[in-house]
């Protein structure tokens, strides 16, 4: 590639509060319930791949929920767990720590977990990530490594939230000019030319909203605390007071739709896209000598002269 994504900018997020908040996700007890949904709909397209791959790497796979789902789509590949470190996943051990008499010691036989430095190259037939694209600082980085990771004719499947998520709550703080929520979600567009620089081919990409309700603000705010943070530069500093709080509960309560419920939409982005074989560098300049132009000039002549002798 001509230019290294690594070295390109990342998203306005605040590293050590990205860092924070995936780290608070990977130590709940499971998966956010939106993370198993979304899953689930994106196996749903697996029915449209004929390719069988033996080797699918799942990505980030604690919070992605979705083993069980790659198990029982391809039982006869080998599952790689990539979890984001070791620490991580000193804590997630079922298969080694699970008693002799439990399932999850034989339904994770097949598998084993790595960090993303243990990943060998090439091998992959999939690279799956569910719902962790838009929690990492440099999507693009990321892209490259996942390319290098896969197979040639391996396929990439991923899901991230898009800009159309949290609309209502963005509306909310803007109206009370307080600072952004959360960071800013990366377009499907922009996803779509990152798969390109990236070394993809054919990548195809597209979006749903999926509206989430709760029955007051106390549990949407829990449930958006399980689903991530707000890692954005501009974010408040600090800790906030109760009267703010109090203030906050308040102005959720314009979400409620006609039964009373608070409802917020999330745009979640699918993207998928193959590995190809690597092409040859075409130079955009070639130098030939004079005495080069006068060799092929004497060689063409001869040429022809030979073809009117033949007529």
């Amino acid at each position: 590639m001509s230019d290294d994504a690594s070295m390109r900018p990342g998203r306005p997020v605040q590293p050590a509060a990205l860092s924070h908040i995936a780290r608070r996700l990977h130590r709940a007890a499971e998966a956010p319930w939106l993370h198993g949904e979304v899953a689930r709909r994106m196996g749903e397209r697996l029915a449209l791949i004929r390719l069988q791959p033996g080797e699918v790497v799942d990505w980030w796979s604690f919070n992605g929920a979705s083993a069980e789902l790659l198990r029982q789509a391809y039982p006869q590949a080998t599952l790689l767990r990539v979890e984001a470190d070791a620490g991580w996943l000193r804590g997630h051990r079922e298969a080694t720590n699970a008693p002799w008499w439990s399932p999850r010691r034989w339904t994770q036989a097949d598998s084993r977990r790595v960090v993303p430095s243990d990943v060998p190259a090439a091998g992959a037939g999939l690279l799956w990530a569910n719902m962790m694209l838009h929690l990492v600082e440099n999507p693009e980085a990321l892209l490259l490594q996942w390319q290098q990771a896969l197979a040639v004719d391996g396929f990439l499947m991923f899901s991230t939230l898009g800009p159309g998520s949290l609309q209502g709550l963005r509306a909310i703080y803007d109206r009370l000019r307080w600072p952004v929520p959360h960071a800013p979600f990366v377009d499907m567009h922009d996803l779509g030319d990152m798969l390109l620089r990236s070394g993809f081919a054919d990548p195809v990409m597209d979006q749903e909203l999926i509206t989430l309700t709760w029955p007051d603000a106390g549990a949407l705010l829990a449930e958006l605390r399980q689903l991530g943070g707000n890692a954005d530069p501009q974010r408040f500093s600090g800790l906030r007071t109760p009267r703010w709080q109090q203030r906050l509960h308040e102005a959720l309560r314009s979400l409620a739709g006609a039964d009373g419920r608070l409802r917020l939409d999330f745009e979640v982005v699918y993207g998928h896209a193959f590995k190809v074989a690597a092409r040859p560098r075409v130079a955009g300049q070639s130098t030939v000598t004079l005495e080069d132009m006068r060799a092929r000039v004497r060689s063409t002549r001869r040429s022809g002269n030979a073809s009117d002798g033949l007529r």
